[in-house]
């Protein structure tokens, strides 16, 4: 149990998944930011980043086993974990990603006293999807939206344009042949257009750090569009 005496500041965050694509993206986001003052990390391996802002948390499961009592409490988190049913190797394996972990994680920054989170997601998901990857990430917003947040915002991108540590062949080629069709993806088909990380990343940080009335729903879906609009 958390210390009754400690009080949230808006200026702690927290976030899962900073070594990947989007997850980098919004670290190197909040380390710049000069409303940010402490960023707790959850990662497996120590990150090879040196800022005072940084706290980093090693856990092979992204569990917190050792939290300072007299810490800020974080009141924003960001969750940027996900696999691919190649890299994961089995169905099995990529649900323990993209689902059991999304959601340990999450709960443990509800125990925390996180208020707000952003978690990406991905075009089309939904828990009766056909598609088993796109089913897992369905399943996970609607877990997600069950656990307590004041608000869950869910980043749902296209195809992924940015440079990954191990590139992904199926999203390179996706992307490949969608900008062939570009000028012809307008109006809700602009969704399908391949995205830059970095402009997802702006989104999710966006999105917590924009004042809480202007969108006070619970639950918040940005599609592509609307994260083109807010990076814009």
């Amino acid at each position: 149990m958390l210390n009754s005496k400690q009080q949230t500041h808006k200026s702690i965050t927290i976030i899962a998944g900073a070594s990947g694509l989007i997850g980098s993206e919004v670290l190197e986001s909040l380390l710049k930011s000069d409303d940010i003052d402490t960023i707790h990390c959850l990662v497996r391996k120590s990150l090879p980043l040196h800022s005072n802002k940084l706290q980093q948390h090693i856990d092979l499961n992204l569990r917190i086993t050792n939290w300072n009592e007299e810490q800020h409490i974080p009141e924003t988190g960001y969750i940027c974990l996900g696999t691919t049913l190649e890299q994961a190797g089995s169905k099995q394996a990529l649900k323990d990603i993209d689902v059991d972990l999304v959601c340990q994680v999450a709960h443990t920054m509800k125990v925390l006293g996180v208020k707000r989170i952003a978690v990406v997601s991905s075009l089309f998901a939904h828990p009766w999807s056909p598609s088993h990857y796109l089913r897992c990430k369905g399943k996970m917003e609607k877990l997600l939206t069950q656990i307590g947040f004041d608000q869950v915002v869910f980043t749902r991108p296209g195809p992924l344009l940015g440079e990954r540590a191990i590139p992904r062949k199926n999203e390179v080629v996706t992307a490949t042949m969608l900008s062939l069709f570009q000028p012809f993806l307008v109006g809700p088909l602009a969704n399908i257009k391949p995205i830059q990380a970095q402009k997802v990343a702006q989104a999710m940080v966006h999105s917590l750090n924009a004042p809480f009335h202007s969108d006070s729903s619970k639950t918040v879906i940005l599609s592509s569009r609307r994260m083109e609009e807010i990076a814009q």
